[in-house]
């Protein structure tokens, strides 16, 4: 199910183009990352969604109601942080779900509990807002995000200031709220290793434009035109070199073996062919591209296509 579509989307601030007709979408059960350099347009993007600023042109729907045009239904189905939870810091962290509880109807004091122990604060609830630590408050933030049980959760740089237990204890949250709850997540964030083992999709933008969409878990069927590096190591490495350069590949021998870039689905026959002219192959090793690569490879407008 589509939670969230935004289309064609673009925000002028001051005569500034910020974002320039974006698209993209989140469904129910996935958890969809925004990556991009500072300046990008990210949070832009986000307070958008959130209905904090004013459409220039295109539109977002949530759950199939337009944010310009059905506001109040849209923001039924979305809970959201942007930049940093807003708290009351001398009160408890009960004190400030329970007044945040108020503005929802049928938040009940076990559905506090039960999000309270969702988010790991059970323990330190009853304190005072003042003595948690950065990551608690992300903790806090995020209950009060789902206190009316949204369909979809938007969360901006919800990483920021967190220990690598804490950025642990939120992916493993947030995969439950997505896999076992089915809410669909919108997540920004600068920690893009983080991302790549949080996140089903990413969106990468640059300069206010989508700039590329990146499945992380890509079924095996999928993938036979994706460009690979690919490393052969042979009994005869100058005769395996000879056999790519006839093919007109991007070849080299480096490393004991011989690499060559070339799409996945061809490199069954290419084993059968050095089968055929008597050349053993001790291994074929395929070099996966990282989120990181991909994200710089983007965002300095290289072509380069090997994942």
């Amino acid at each position: 199910m589509e939670l969230l579509r935004v289309n064609n989307l673009t925000k002028i601030i001051k005569k500034k183009k910020i974002l320039d007709k974006i698209s993209l979408h989140v469904n129910s059960g996935e958890i969809v990352g925004f990556l991009g350099p500072n300046g990008a347009g990210k949070t832009t993007t986000i307070k958008l969604i959130m209905g904090l600023f004013r459409i220039t042109e295109g539109e977002i729907s949530i759950c199939g109601h337009d944010v310009a045009s059905d506001f109040e239904n849209a923001m039924k189905h979305v809970g959201g942080i942007v930049e940093n939870p807003d708290l009351y810091k001398r009160m408890t962290g009960r004190e400030n779900l329970e007044y945040f509880a108020s503005m929802h109807e049928g938040v009940t004091k076990e559905s506090i509990d039960g999000i309270v122990e969702l988010v790991k604060m059970s323990d330190r609830i009853d304190d005072k807002v003042k003595t948690y630590s950065l990551g608690m408050c992300q903790r806090i933030g995020i209950a009060q995000a789902l206190l009316h049980n949204p369909k979809l959760l938007v969360l901006d740089e919800p990483t920021n200031g967190l220990d690598p237990i804490g950025i642990k204890e939120l992916r493993d949250m947030l995969k439950y709220l997505s896999k076992e709850v089915g809410v669909g997540v919108f997540i920004s964030s600068h920690l893009l290793s983080e991302m790549e083992l949080m996140c089903d999709r990413i969106y990468i933008i640059d300069n206010g434009v989508i700039i590329g969409e990146k499945s992380i878990h890509q079924e095996e069927e999928s993938v036979d035109d994706v460009i690979y590096q690919y490393t052969f190591v042979t009994s005869n490495n100058m005769k395996t070199l000879e056999y790519f350069k006839e093919l007109q590949a991007n070849c080299e021998i480096a490393n004991g073996g011989v690499n060559v870039i070339m799409k996945r689905g061809e490199i069954p026959n290419i084993i059968a062919k050095l089968v055929q002219e008597n050349i053993l192959i001790y291994a074929v090793n395929q070099k996966h591209r990282s989120l990181e690569q991909d994200f710089i490879s983007m965002t300095t407008g290289s072509k380069t296509q090997i994942r």
